[in-house]
């Protein structure tokens, strides 16, 4: 069973840099050529039937993985779970859904024309969770759905992959902190989001985060090609609990800026 978490991962990993070469780069920086263990990948989708978080999970629950934590998030509309797999060194995985019923007509209508394009049974293939972008899309309505939520924009325009990877500080050789981490990153001329200070979350709350700003990728919508924020790159330190054992969750304020990492600036 691992190794078929090793596999799926390694497919989603090169999807994922393949829009994200900032990350590679990263990884073999922070890793100075060891392996870098991942802390969790993160999903985004909507809430429909066809495509909502209980159908991007299914696969994952069939590879051992378990449901460990619900989250809410009031002003971008969204839930989200945590899901962890009985091999600790096996990713987490973050799945997020929008709740596309709180937004404008317009933008329901727009993500409505992207479901009905979707067979029913899409989220049953093996590789739904690197499939990409099932659906076309025009450059006009991204920019609609831009002004409203750029969740929404974000996966209108990129579908199914890694929105990003998470480096474990805990496992990491050369560094022990995040400050640390943060500070070879600028060193390196990477640009952190610090949307609520560089670094998110304390010992306090058992989870600090800081992450890159996403990389820039062209996506090829049905009137034009634009270049348009893709995906990012996260580093996690975690602090034990009362018993000894690393906290495991997530720290819904923390995350609410993290998820900002691919904002459309300018």
């Amino acid at each position: 069973m691992t190794a078929q978490v090793s596999a799926l991962f390694k497919d989603i990993w090169q999807q994922y840099i393949d829009v994200t070469p900032s990350a590679e780069k990263i990884h073999q920086l922070l890793g100075n050529g060891s392996d870098v263990i991942n802390d969790h990948v993160a999903y985004r989708t909507f809430n429909h039937p066809k495509i909502n978080l209980a159908q991007l999970a299914k696969g994952l629950l069939a590879l051992g993985y378990t449901e460990c934590g619900q989250y809410d998030f009031a002003a971008k509309k969204l839930d989200a779970k945590h899901f962890e797999h009985s091999d600790s060194t096996m990713p987490k995985v973050f799945i997020s859904e929008l709740r596309v019923e709180e937004f404008s007509e317009q933008a329901q209508a727009i993500i409505t024309k992207l479901i009905d394009q979707l067979p029913e049974n899409i989220s049953d293939k093996a590789d739904f969770l690197f499939s990409g972008r099932p659906w076309e899309i025009s450059s006009a309505d991204y920019q609609i759905l831009l002004a409203e939520s750029e969740y929404a924009a974000w996966l209108a325009a990129w579908g199914y992959r890694a929105n990003h990877f998470t480096v474990s500080i805990n496992h990491l050789a050369g560094y022990d902190d995040i400050l640390a981490v943060n500070s070879a990153l600028k060193a390196a001329g990477y640009a952190l989001n610090t949307n609520g200070g560089e670094v998110k979350g304390d010992e306090q709350v058992k989870l600090e985060q800081s992450s890159t700003l996403a990389d820039k990728a062209p996506v090829n919508f049905t009137d034009k090609t634009m270049e348009i924020p893709s995906c990012f790159y996260e580093f996690a330190k975690r602090y034990p609990l009362a018993n000894g054992e690393l906290y495991t969750g997530f720290v819904a304020a923390s995350a609410d800026k993290i998820f900002d990492s691919t904002n459309a600036k300018g």
